[in-house]
């Protein structure tokens, strides 16, 4: 019998989306008769812990459904053990890097894979709490329908099933390795507010994740596609794709990967950052590992701290290291596309080597393409006035901390990476 991890972080409060999650499990496990390890990672206060544990003792028994709600302790005192089992050096450096004081979408994630292992999960798929599924004719829209058939198999057992596909036939051998889609509705990243006040700076901020040496016709391209998902078309039937996935076209909120890819390399660990938990998907791409493309989107929605008094800074901070991990992060990708199957073992499984030695070497980086990108945000939030120009007082004081934070934080994946196969071999059953 199959055994995956469906895998719900949060901070947040989400009895309904623990109470959807869990109709998923009872898709998979009735549908495909996976043995579904349902975990939920509960960073949320006590208050918050406590209506989730009332959530998780409401859940109807379901055959071949167990659930875990670990809050932080509980998720210490595994990484603990697990970090004392491997042996490495600096044990208190290592749990911080999986157990951070601050908010974290990859150390989350990390947790997670590790779970998964010592749970001997062949695979993981991760939802998001502010995100839910689409209805269809009344059905909730599971993504799992899409992640479970071909997951971890030849390539060339999909395509023989009759599923579309682009790829490659040299790549038929590979294994599918992910399989996701993305989502519907508001921007993933809470900068609508951002376009509502002027579109032209909306424009000038979402371009500076790219690389600076684009010429401004590609940047505007970006800025179109970037954080818009699959638009507000609803469901209505299902479509899927055997290919190399394209990492703009999936979300976080809505993957699955095979553990030969999550137990080689882990996400980067980088605190009150957005989007570092999408290395995973690029890491795939360029290795040219075959994945599932499907469109059973899930429908995402922004909740309100983000926007209070205190949330908004805080989400801004976030925004902005994002904006500055992306000189280190376009270096690296370079780089992965350039090693292309070289990423990859005999076993057609990723290799860490590699990318701790890119990840090194990316942190010689000359900062001043940061400096340029501090600069160009100062001067689009004073425009903006009101609290972003607020925020832009914060900004510039915070300049050469944040620029540190961005260089500290590759520093620190790289770290990660080359204990993770250490950490995973700790982790097994």
């Amino acid at each position: 019998m199959n055994r995956i991890c469906l895998c719900l972080p949060t901070n947040r409060a989400c009895a309904a989306t623990i109470t959807a999650i869990h109709q998923e499990a009872a898709y998979a496990a009735g549908r495909f008769g996976a043995d579904v390890q349902l975990l939920i990672l509960d960073s949320s206060d006590e208050r918050t812990r406590a209506e989730h544990r009332r959530a998780v003792a409401a859940l109807p028994p379901t055959t071949y459904v167990t659930v875990h709600h670990l809050d932080e302790n509980a998720q210490r005192v595994f990484l603990r053990r697990t970090i004392e089992t491997a042996g490495l050096p600096d044990p208190d450096r290592l749990l911080s890097l999986m157990l951070p004081p601050a908010v974290s979408y990859g150390a989350c994630t990390n947790r997670a894979f590790l779970l998964a292992t010592a749970l001997g999960c062949d695979s993981l798929h991760r939802r998001d709490s502010d995100s839910t599924y689409q209805l269809h004719d009344g059905q909730p829209v599971f993504p799992v329908h899409h992640e479970l058939p071909y997951l971890g198999r030849p390539a060339a057992e999909a395509a023989a099933s009759g599923l579309r596909t682009d790829l490659d036939a040299a790549l038929l051998g590979h294994p599918v390795s992910l399989a996701g889609a993305s989502f519907v509705g508001e921007l993933s990243v809470d900068i609508d507010g951002i376009r509502q006040l002027d579109d032209g700076v909306y424009h000038d901020v979402v371009s500076l994740w790219a690389p600076g040496d684009w010429p401004e016709e590609r940047k505007r391209d970006l800025v179109e596609e970037s954080f818009t998902g699959a638009g507000r078309a609803p469901f209505t039937g299902d479509r899927a794709t055997l290919t190399v996935v394209d990492p703009m076209r999936v979300d976080m909120c809505n993957i699955a990967f095979d553990r030969a890819v999550y137990e080689r390399v882990p996400l980067p660990p980088a605190t009150d950052t957005i989007g570092s938990d999408y290395f995973l998907l690029h890491l795939v791409h360029d290795a040219g590992l075959p994945g599932i493309l499907h469109n059973r989107h899930i429908e995402n929605f922004h909740t309100p701290e983000r926007r209070s008094d205190t949330g908004f800074p805080a989400y801004q901070r976030r925004f902005v290291k994002f904006l500055l991990s992306m000189l280190y992060f376009h270096d690296v990708y370079g780089r992965m596309a350039e090693a292309g199957e070289r990423l990859l073992d005999d076993r057609r499984r990723v290799r860490a080597d590699p990318i701790v030695e890119f990840l090194r070497e990316s942190t010689t980086l000359d900062r001043a393409e940061n400096l340029w990108r501090l600069d160009r945000l100062d001067t689009a939030y004073r425009k903006l006035g009101g609290r972003y120009a607020a925020f832009a007082d914060r900004l510039a004081v915070m300049r050469g901390q944040l620029l540190d934070e961005a260089e500290s934080d590759i520093e620190d994946f790289a770290d990660l990476a080359q204990a993770w196969p250490a950490l995973v071999e700790a982790a097994r059953p």
